[in-house]
């Protein structure tokens, strides 16, 4: 028997409605520094430049793939009666801890840290030093090491990791619901208690049954218009491309205390602890009083929203009219043009490249079948021809 509260904590959301919690371990963790330290990171980087109302952090996303996945093992009845309790706890502190290790500006800062988040994860949880070890070890010395075997898809159990990080899973459920309340669009909406209703395990693995094939397809969708609309918005990688510039030319400048240990290799533990979002703010506007004009000019773009223009599939004409507007006004090449390539393949909502990567249904035989072998609309998204974008960055001062 495991550790529970004196009585289920219950904390108010606007997706679930309550986040649940009656084991005392979940509630050390979310108390702990480093699970804390995600308020103080926003979900989706530079989005929230471009909704205005995407404040969110992975703090409270966070605790909605817990929820769905606390739910998944109580509400599924063929997933409760697979896993023991230990099994349970072990997958809840996964779902809860699993964007632990994201650093500032959501994956861009993984260009300058080095470090998958995924790995930094792995790092803090199985570091002794860290609160959120010490939390985990009190329950049971062995819950760091098994946590970091779900999270790594080396866990004996593949359902254990499937429930969190699958084509179908409670990391891709909240973020999509979430994303789609935050940002106040309605692209990401799908019917979450039609899933959880229709989940199956069989042979081991998560699957839905057959009946509940239109609302993955509906899932699917969503994943596919919330990439396209909110994920890789034009204006939310003008943004982006903002703080690489920036440390493009802070790698030639040097002189900003608080980005050092960015530039000096991998971070420790506690130095990562402390590079959040706030600190990375206090950098820029430090860099305000720079002596280097075009990192001055990046940090008054990034605090004051001065996004670049860009233009979607130029002509070879446009591009050297650029580039010539731009060198006739003094702007640096090297900094204020960019170019994005990007391949629409790349962002399939869905894939069947393997079998961990498909959703299995569950037929009227018992049989598992693919999604796309029961699905037209899911058979003609894996059908979509590639093509290739281009897009240019520049200042639209030079229109």
């Amino acid at each position: 028997m495991f550790n529970k509260t004196n009585e289920t904590k219950v904390l108010r959301d606007p997706v679930h409605g309550y986040i649940h919690v009656k084991y005392q371990v979940i509630w050390d963790c979310i108390n702990a520094k480093e699970f804390q330290r995600l308020h103080r990171i926003h979900q989706l980087g530079g989005d929230f430049q471009i909704y205005h109302t995407a404040e969110h952090s992975r703090f409270s996303h966070s605790l909605g793939v817990y929820e769905i996945t606390r739910r998944m093992c109580e509400e599924v009845d063929s997933i409760s009666a697979t896993l023991s309790e230990y099994e349970k706890i072990q997958v809840l502190c996964a779902a809860l801890l699993h964007d632990l290790g994201h650093g500032p500006f959501s994956h861009f800062f993984e260009t300058l840290h080095k470090k998958h988040h995924e790995q930094m994860t792995c790092d803090l949880i199985l570091d002794p030093e860290t609160q959120i070890h010490q939390a985990l070890i009190k329950e049971d010395e062995s819950l760091p090491q098994n946590i970091v075997l779900i999270l790594t898809h080396k866990h004996l159990k593949p359902l254990m990791y499937q429930m969190i990080s699958s084509q179908l899973d409670a990391d891709r459920m909240d973020y999509l619901l979430r994303d789609a309340y935050e940002t106040g669009t309605s692209y990401g909406n799908f019917d979450l208690e039609r899933i959880l209703r229709t989940l199956r395990v069989k042979n081991d693995s998560l699957c839905v049954k057959l009946s509940g094939m239109h609302s993955i397809e509906d899932y699917i969708m969503a994943r596919y218009h919330m990439y396209w609309q909110v994920y890789l918005h034009p204006d939310a990688k003008s943004y982006e491309i903002m703080i690489q510039q920036f440390f493009k030319r802070y790698s030639k400048i040097r002189n900003i205390d608080v980005f050092e240990p960015l530039m000096d290799g991998d971070l420790s533990n506690n130095e990562f602890f402390l590079m959040d979002e706030h600190r990375m703010f206090y950098g820029f506007q430090q860099a305000l009083d720079s002596g280097d004009e075009i990192l001055r000019d990046f940090a008054n773009r990034i605090l004051n929203r001065h996004l670049f223009e860009w233009i979607e599939d130029p002509t070879k004409q446009q591009i050297t009219e650029i580039k010539k507007k731009l060198e006739q006004q003094g702007f640096d090449l090297n900094y204020y043009y960019y170019e994005v390539i990007s391949h629409s393949k790349a962002y399939l909502p869905y894939t069947e490249n393997d079998e961990n990567q498909i959703i299995w249904m569950l037929n009227d035989k018992k049989e598992l079948v693919s999604l796309s072998s029961s699905s037209q609309i899911v058979k003609a998204l894996l059908k979509m021809k590639n093509q290739t974008n281009k897009r240019i960055y520049f200042p639209k001062e030079i229109i």
